[in-house]
């Protein structure tokens, strides 16, 4: 059994955090954990306040707000859809990203290996570090973990926000078989960093980290920490390809199949006659044509150590100033407070 790190106490006013809480996201018996989480951060010397949200958009002002006030840690509490609106209200600021998983996915705790009760997922603060990761940017909008064009988009807009809570992702399949009934490989113009690229494509996942859906790895070399976008462009002309497309996903061999390329880059821009839907994270922003851009560096989070090693090409142990003002205040104590 592993040794339990221990905090001394410190003083309340040392580290601020908002919690920015979606009360629609998961369930009530999650939700009723945040308390859980809150008893162990303030255990912590940390100064925390929740903030509810109250409408579609209301976690970026209030990330937004949280950030121009001097708060050190925004806390993203509940799904992936939570945890873009709060990166797009800090990116390029000083906070850093936390979460709490609230939601159905929880695709970036899974991608961090975040134990997935909001209580212990607090509680891995001990062993965080705060690191400076990549974002990607579609259009205007901010994406932590990747963008999809057509097929996946199609499902994601279609999905019944009620299914979503209850069955969570069973909901996702059980739509993306309905909408594979009637998908259509549509023309495209795809230019990668300058480069053309045509055919007839059912769907371009754009990753900037490597977890699609919390358990299959479309864009298995993606890393945060590269300047760098992923991108699978999986062509096809309707779902009878789906299984050599699944199978060249879960062997990771792109090779073996002609109607699946990878690429990397830091601008990619898809048009067509026809236009697709394009999702970020989860959530449906709109239909292309559209560009995504990489973003380097512009978002601090905080990243557990046993994970920096599974995020390709991210340094262990990356010191930033306000990691080193946590670290003092958490380890030696509030002497230290600057």
């Amino acid at each position: 059994m592993t040794e339990q790190a221990t905090i001394p106490a410190v003083h309340p006013e040392t580290v601020r955090a908002r919690i920015v809480l979606n009360p629609r996201a998961g369930n009530a018996e999650d939700i009723g954990r945040i308390s859980a989480a809150l008893k162990v951060w303030r255990a912590r010397g940390w100064q925390v306040d929740v903030t509810p949200t109250t409408y579609a958009g209301h976690a970026i002002e209030l990330a937004r707000e949280a950030a121009a006030q001097g708060y050190d840690v925004v806390v993203a509490a509940g799904g992936d859809g939570t945890v873009n609106e709060v990166v797009n209200g800090i990116a390029r600021t000083n906070a850093a990203l936390a979460v709490l998983p609230v939601g159905t996915g929880n695709v970036w705790v899974r991608e961090l290996k975040l134990p997935l009760r909001p209580d212990a997922a607090a509680a891995s603060i001990d062993m965080s570090n705060i690191v400076e990761l990549d974002l990607g940017l579609a259009g205007d909008r901010y994406f932590l973990l990747m963008a999809g064009v057509g097929f996946d988009a199609a499902v994601t807009r279609a999905v019944d926000p009620a299914a979503k809570r209850k069955l969570g992702l069973l909901a996702y399949i059980v739509q993306a078989v309905l909408t594979a009934r009637d998908i259509r490989g549509k023309r495209v113009r795809i230019m990668i960093d300058g480069r053309q690229v045509r055919g007839r494509v059912l769907m371009v996942v754009i990753s900037n980290s490597r977890l699609y859906g919390g358990f299959l790895q479309i864009t298995h070399h993606a890393s945060l920490t590269d300047g760098l976008l992923d991108v699978a462009v999986i062509k096809g002309q309707d779902v009878r390809s789906a299984p050599l497309h699944i199978l060249s996903i879960l062997l990771r061999r792109y090779n073996l199949n002609p109607d699946m390329d990878y690429y990397r880059a830091r601008e990619v821009h898809i048009s067509g006659v026809d236009p697709l839907e394009v999702q970020v994270d989860g959530d449906a922003i709109g239909m292309t044509p559209m560009t995504f851009q990489v973003a380097p560096a512009a978002l601090r989070a905080l990243v557990p150590t046993w994970s920096t090693s599974d995020l390709q090409g991210l340094p262990a142990g990356l010191r930033l100033p306000m990691l080193d003002r946590i670290r003092r205040i958490l380890i030696d104590g509030p002497q230290h407070r600057t």
